[in-house]
């Protein structure tokens, strides 16, 4: 059955805040292959104009999905999240994320298509600061086979 499209424009609670870590940065720079010291090694991080150590651009990725999940685990919306694979992603960063910034993500809807019989779905993350500062936005397509 195809998703109802009466959901697009649909924006989802905020997630508890994410406390970005030197360690956590450290291990996902680790997980990814990347030496770069200006994710491990807070003097270069400094010498380069930032307060701390900043994560890899894909670090985004830890916040946006787990905002993501209250749309695949929305019962209303009826998405057979084992029939999805991932479409596209992409993130435009409006600053660096860095050690010590607490984060909110936050998920909206905005579209829904059917086409050859499978369900697209369009989901935008607003990563923002706890007073608000953008940080960076996520805008993802889940593809959901066979459902429409």
């Amino acid at each position: 059955m195809a998703l109802d499209e009466s959901f697009i424009g649909r924006t989802y609670p905020p997630e508890p805040i994410y406390e970005v870590s030197r360690e956590k940065i450290r291990e996902f720079a680790v997980a990814i292959g990347d030496d770069n010291p200006l994710y491990r090694d807070a003097e270069a991080a400094r010498g380069a104009g930032y307060r701390d150590v900043i994560a890899p651009p894909t670090f985004a990725m830890i916040i946006s999905l787990t905002a993501t999940n209250a749309v695949t685990h929305d019962p209303e919306l009826g998405l057979d999240y084992s029939k999805v694979v991932h479409g596209d992603q992409q993130f435009i960063h409006h600053r660096p994320m860095v050690a010590g910034d607490r984060l909110i993500g936050q998920v909206t809807i905005d579209d829904i298509q059917s086409r050859a019989g499978n369900d697209m779905l369009t989901v935008r993350g607003e990563i923002t600061t706890e007073a608000g500062e953008r940080v960076c936005t996520s805008i993802g397509l889940m593809v959901a086979r066979g459902t429409a």
